[in-house]
């Protein structure tokens, strides 16, 4: 359903006014990329599979230090991704 020309303008206004008030937010949004805590859930998420894989893989050929690398490297993106995903309390800010 396309958006009538007066709620174009009430978007557009919404629009201009978060990225005066929150331009870093502003600049996450155009960019595309997350930023911050999101980023680093992703990346942690990321290495964590990474870092099973290389378990996976150290386990059936038998190399021990493939195994170990893997072991450190989901261990730390189990971190990356846990300290990037914080608890909301009831107010919605962070406990």
């Amino acid at each position: 359903m396309p958006l009538s020309d007066e709620e174009r303008r009430r978007l557009g206004k919404l629009e201009q006014d978060l990225a005066a008030t929150d331009p870093e937010l502003n600049l996450e949004m155009q960019s595309g990329q997350p930023r911050g805590m999101a980023a680093r859930s992703v990346w942690g998420l990321l290495a964590a599979l990474a870092g099973f894989a290389l378990v996976i893989t150290g386990i059936s050929t038998q190399i021990t230090i493939i195994g170990v690398i893997g072991f450190l490297l989901m261990g730390t993106g189990a971190h990356w991704f846990l300290s990037g995903v914080r608890p909301h309390g009831r107010s919605g800010y962070p406990l």
